[in-house]
């Protein structure tokens, strides 16, 4: 059997003197274990000679590293082959510009991140062999080329010259991410042996789904020329159609009785088995759905001029609930397998049923994808182009380009999760906006791209999922309401809106331009990035900042906060004020955000159909930092995790303010209407309701409707609550003054505790209104079944706490406040 040891050995050396050293056959000292898949930053701190860079101060000394040649050495093992054998070692990520040797000869070179590179080893005796990459400084191996001309951003680019290259673009810097661009091998490293054509890929897709019996096409694509048979095995290990063809291509079947794949909120996930066998060749086994998706832009009859953005879901229009990912870490080689199954499943947790990979990270492995199959999550997946012009006039960067998508493609088509492939990340309307502000109308560089080449490549692997050129994207101008997706950063960023063609306003930066409250102007179809930041918990930043930097403005918890950390300034003002400990920067930021986060949803959900989706930026983080995330590094969630989970709930009451005016609507994104009572009351902070009233809800399926009206004051003294004593939707309420204003008094919390079974179970108490009652702990792999709620006087709680992995919870671990403790009158 073929063997190439996981645990690698690394050196740097001054680029160009790492061959004359020997490096090509692993000679001379200084070496240092690595792991592959894995990461140099990791393997250069493990033997103590970096010191981590997500640890207090020390990003900027991690610089030098990207500077470095750096050699990795292993020994090839090679089995003895077969008459005519077929030996093929093949890197699956190699980050990024390499040489390969063996026997420290070059056997060739790769300089794509994002694909595979291949090298012939048939001609290669058994036996041992030394095995070496060498990668190059990254930005010197693009140094003499010219940057594609785009004013406002060539000096951002213009150091690291990131788009000349194709590698992970978030690497060098964003402003959530530090500057810590990665070098080595990302992706495994195998020997595939072949004596016969195999299959490279499969494509499976669900043409129509009538009274139950589904029309499919399975496809493959083969090495070489043979007979392939195709099998499809049900859930339950049942054949339920099979079609043989000679060579690559596809056949079409019929399968009776078909489980139908659903996202989360509205059904299972039901995962057939193609298997694609040649004979001499081991079979290829896939897991696929049977769904169909679509996206619907017909004509909005309610709002003329308008088209539709909504996803379709067998037959289903549905609303798009999640938000956007960004790789789990900046060392994307060596994201471990817990750190995704985590994240994605408090996606699920918090009611989300897409996630969207954004295209300044990384196309995600294998385990992703399987993840969010098995969970029910939609992919909106980017194409890794974000924020810049590219080089589409360069025919070596094209043919690269064209490689990359092609087996992206090939490597992902045959996705349950899949909905959607997104040519980029802003491109189309950055360039936009600063031609809007300079009057001036630029080619963009790397149209063709997104117009053509994927396209192209998409009409020959994967012609059913449906292309959409970039984010945003739609409407007579990028980011128009009228059609299309948007990208809202009014509210943060201070972007003027664009209802129609042309952005409207000015750039702001005072409280009132940026208020979360400007949510309620977007009248967009589909909201595919809004978001306030937030800071982390507390015990996420002592575990990684210097004792003596946790003080707000120092100048350790500034390196944290990548944008200008002043707009968090004007995000607090109209909420909470502003912060004077940095223990209060955390509450209140959390706190802001939370709000900010619930309006906006609220919002976007009661315009149901007419605005079809609201993605959050964003999920996670890539290190720990201040962000817009709703989880921080640690897997710690925030106070806006709770508040999305609560205003992403299938069934969702909202209010809804207009002036002394409050509505109360329903939104149901169910496949069966909602019958039920209400109770909406007028609650006094120091206990007790003003009025309660009781409120029929009638809301048809798949639809938002409002229920109630009524008149309101603004008052420091009473808050307007609504719930369901059936437990159709999560209690909400109506703040009726700022946060900063209401008049909490002492709300009378009692704690109990039991442990069951592992679980520990806090019923939490309240003799008056409690706002925002929190329970935190300096365990980060604890897990609150909910968190960050309000309790009226006389309501009582029971939260459950477990540990992830497994283990006790300790009562004295867990620390219950809410906010009138913390911040009391």
């Amino acid at each position: 059997m073929d063997s190439i040891a996981a645990a690698w050995r690394i050196r740097d050396f001054v680029p160009g003197e790492g061959l004359a050293a020997g490096a090509a056959l692993g000679e001379g000292e200084g070496w240092i274990p690595a792991e592959a898949p894995g990461d140099t930053y990791r393997a250069l701190i493990a033997a103590g000679r970096l010191e981590d860079p997500y640890r207090g101060r020390n990003e900027a000394a991690a610089a030098w590293v990207r500077d470095r040649e750096w050699w990795w050495h292993s020994t090839l093992e090679l089995a003895p082959s077969q008459p005519g054998e077929k030996l093929t070692l093949v890197f699956d990520g190699l980050d990024t510009f390499a040489d390969i040797y063996l026997d420290g000869a070059l056997l060739g070179q790769a300089g794509n991140m994002f694909r595979s590179w291949r090298f012939d080893l048939s001609d290669v005796a058994p036996g041992a062999h030394a095995l070496a990459i060498c990668f190059h400084p990254t930005a010197a191996m693009v140094a003499g080329a010219p940057l594609p001309a785009w004013s406002s951003f060539t000096d951002r680019i213009s150091r690291s010259r990131r788009t000349l290259m194709r590698k992970a673009q978030f690497g060098w810097g964003w402003d959530w991410g530090p500057d810590l661009p990665t070098i080595g091998i990302w992706q495994p490293v195998h020997v595939e042996r072949r004596r016969s054509a195999v299959v490279r890929s499969v494509n499976f897709s669900t043409l129509s789904i009538d009274d139950g019996t589904a029309q499919v096409t399975a496809e493959a694509e083969l090495s070489g020329s043979a007979e392939v048979v195709f099998e499809l095995i049900d859930p339950d290990g049942v054949t339920v159609a099979s079609a043989t063809r000679h060579g690559s291509g596809g056949v079409a079947m019929t399968v009776p009785d078909a489980k139908l794949w659903w996202t989360a909120d509205l059904g299972g996930q039901p995962l057939y088995t193609l298997v694609a066998r040649i004979e001499g060749a081991p079979e290829h086994r896939t897991r696929v759905g049977i769904r169909t998706i679509a996206i619907d832009q017909s004509p909005d009859p309610d709002e003329p001029g308008t088209t539709f953005f909504r996803f379709v879901l067998n037959g289903v229009p549905i609303f798009a609930k999640g938000s956007c990912w960004v790789p789990a870490s900046s060392f994307v080689g060596a994201i471990p397998d817990t750190a995704y199954r985590d994240l994605l499943a408090r996606a699920v947790e918090a009611n989300m049923n897409m996630i969207r990979v954004w295209g300044g990270g990384i196309y995600e492995p294998d385990l992703f994808y399987d993840e969010c199959d098995r969970l029910g999550l939609l992919v909106w997946q980017d194409f890794m182009f974000a924020c810049a012009p590219y080089p589409d006039n360069d025919p070596a960067f094209v043919e690269n380009v064209r490689a990359e998508v092609a087996e992206q493609v090939a490597r992902l088509r045959h996705r349950a999760c899949l909905a959607l492939w997104c040519g980029n990340n802003e491109n189309q309307a950055i360039q936009f906006f600063d031609d809007y502000v300079k009057g001036v109308q630029t080619p963009l560089a790397g149209l063709s791209f997104y117009d053509e080449l994927i396209p192209a490549i998409l009409g020959q692997l994967d012609p059913v999922t449906p292309y959409w050129p970039s984010s945003p994207w739609g409407g007579p101008t990028p980011n128009s309401m009228r059609g299309g997706d948007v990208h809202n950063w009014t509210v943060w960023h201070g972007i003027p809106l664009v209802p129609d063609a042309d952005p409207v306003g000015a750039y702001e930066t005072a409280p009132e331009g940026v208020a979360f409250t400007r949510y309620a102007e977007d009248m967009a179809r589909f909201v595919s990035e809004f978001g306030l930041q937030g800071a982390p918990d507390i015990g996420t930043l002592r575990r990684w900042m210097a004792p003596e930097d946790m003080v707000l403005g120092s100048e350790g918890f500034l390196e944290r906060i990548k944008d200008v950390a002043d707009k968090a300034s004007a995000m607090m003002a109209p909420v909470t004020g502003a912060p004077a400990t940095l223990e209060q920067f955390v509450d209140f930021t959390m706190m802001a955000q939370a709000e900010g986060l619930k309006f906006g949803i609220e919002h976007y959900r009661r315009r149901k159909p007419h605005c079809s989706g609201a993605l959050i930026w964003q999920h996670n983080d890539c290190w720990p930092c201040v962000s817009w995330s709703l989880i921080d590094y640690d897997g710690v969630a925030k106070a806006s995790f709770y508040s999305t989970m609560r205003a992403f709930a299938p069934v969702m009451a909202s209010f809804r303010r207009d002036g002394d005016a409050a509505e109360l609507w329903i939104t149901n994104d169910g496949l069966t209407p909602v019958h039920g009572e209400v109770v909406v009351a007028l609650v006094r902070l120091d206990g007790g309701a003003a009025w309660r009233k009781t409120v029929s809800a009638d809301v048809a399926a798949n639809a938002s409707a409002c229920i109630w009206r009524g008149t309101v004051i603004d008052t420091p003294d009473h808050v307007l609550t609504v719930r369901s004593p059936d437990g159709l939707f999560p209690d909400n309420r109506l703040l009726l003054a700022p946060i900063k204003a209401l008049a909490l008094t002492d709300p009378g919390l009692r704690v109990t505790g039991e442990q069951v079974d592992g679980e520990l179970r806090l019923t939490i108490t309240a003799d008056r209104y409690a706002l925002a009652v929190r329970l935190r702990s300096d365990e980060a792999d604890l897990r609150f079944d909910d968190n960050h709620f309000d309790l009226a006087g006389g309501e009582r709680r029971t939260i459950i706490v477990i540990r992830t992995g497994g283990g006790a919870v300790s009562p004295d671990s867990v620390e219950v406040t809410s906010w009138n403790e913390r911040y009391p009158v």
